[in-house]
């Protein structure tokens, strides 16, 4: 009959704390890098949006979406591309989802609400295109940062960034001094 032995089962017993400890660790360290990274990313995208080229695409798309009776289309859309970008970043995990509503939400809701209202252009351009998927995620994106809204203020379930709102945004880019 084989004998208990205290010092072998202490030792497997201490090999397998030491393995989930490692890995635990492991983890943690990798969600930690994770996090630099996400905010590392989004102040390099801070810095872009605040550049004087995108300041002045956000200056024009402003002014045309504020337009009663929008005439012709502006031929720079890199705002709602910039927007797109962070969506795709933010929807695949690169990107936290609450940094980017605390760094840009403000934004990509005023721009969403006057590219939706009083005529949906996102609608529009896929149907025009004949491509679902233009502006997809941005939409995504500016639908989580209304979800954050929500949360944050206690608003009700669906709640949407407010025209006025968005308007107190738009004339604010509409003002922005060249650089």
């Amino acid at each position: 009959m084989p004998t208990f032995d205290w010092t072998t089962w202490a030792a497997l017993i201490g090999t397998w704390v030491l393995v989930i400890g490692t890995l635990s660790f492991a983890y943690w360290q990798l969600r930690q890098t994770q996090r630099l990274h996400s905010a590392s990313t989004l102040l390099d995208l801070r810095e872009r949006f605040f550049n004087p080229r995108l300041r002045q695409a956000r200056r024009e798309l402003s002014s045309w979406l504020l337009q009663p009776g929008r005439k012709e289309e502006p031929d720079n859309w890199e705002v709602g591309l910039f927007f797109q970008l962070i969506g795709s970043l933010a929807h695949t995990g690169a990107l936290d989802e609450r940094l980017v509503w605390s760094a840009f939400g403000t934004w990509i809701t005023g721009y969403y609400v006057f590219m939706t209202e009083p005529r949906d252009l996102i609608a529009d351009w896929r149907t025009e295109s004949h491509d679902p998927l233009i502006f997809a995620e941005f939409e995504w994106l500016a639908t989580r940062m209304m979800e954050l809204d929500q949360r944050a203020t206690g608003g009700p379930r669906g709640m949407r960034t407010s025209v006025a709102d968005a308007r107190s945004v738009l004339e604010s880019e509409a003002r922005l001094p060249p650089e």
